[in-house]
């Protein structure tokens, strides 16, 4: 599955310049220019890890990171004062790299806290139900059930916001990686019978329909 990394730099040359280097290298990009900004596009594309730049217009990098959750997150800053770097260690950075830097040592980087989160988050635990992405398994309260792989696709979704209300294409976009046949006009079939299996392990319905926007779990 091909990894996205969120750009979070004002600064549109670097920001160009890592989205190439990144592109290059087969991973998917996507942009924010301020933490404002950075804080929706979290929201609606879920990337795999994040470069944050520290001197952003409204919220700072340092008042942004402590709002990120679950995501890797390598500072990518000017800034070389230690106490600064451990400050930002402690409230959540995985790594911090220093501008300028050297491309090949940045790739690296990205690489090794790419795989520790991967083998972090291969199992999603929520409310009885668990998922396993290395083999797309599914359980419910150790049952296991079983899913096609496009019921899988929805519930990892689901299950890795689920407080998060997500839309019809929100949920397309995060699961073409995983099912790339399937289509909108099924998505409520699809859903369906993922219900109707969830409901069928424990008697509960987990997954509620939005009127008018989407889908989430049941709190």
């Amino acid at each position: 599955m091909q990894k996205t990394i969120l750009i979070i730099d004002d600064d549109v040359y670097i920001g160009d310049m890592l989205q190439e280097l990144l592109e290059k290298n087969g991973y998917a990009v996507a942009r924010a220019y301020s933490g404002t900004e950075a804080l929706y596009v979290i929201q609606n594309k879920c990337p795999d890890l994040i470069l944050l730049d520290l001197m952003l217009p409204g919220l700072s990098g340092e008042e942004l990171l402590p709002k990120i959750q679950n995501i890797p997150v390598i500072v990518v800053s000017a800034k070389v004062d230690i106490d600064n770097k451990v400050n930002l260690l402690l409230s959540g950075a995985v790594d911090y790299v220093t501008k300028p830097f050297d491309i090949k040592e940045l790739l690296a980087r990205i690489q090794v806290h790419l795989r520790e989160n991967s083998r972090r988050n291969n199992n999603l635990e929520y409310d009885g139900i668990t998922v396993d992405l290395s083999n797309y398994g599914a359980s419910v309260n150790n049952t296991p059930i079983k899913l096609t792989k496009t019921e899988f696709a929805i519930l990892y979704t689901l299950m890795q916001n689920p407080d998060k209300v997500f839309s019809k294409d929100a949920i397309m976009t995060q699961i073409e990686d995983l099912t790339p046949d399937c289509e909108e006009s099924s998505l409520r079939t699809h859903i369906a019978n993922l219900r109707t299996k969830l409901k069928s392990a424990t008697d509960k319905d987990y997954i509620q329909a939005v009127w008018g926007i989407g889908y989430k779990f049941k709190s």
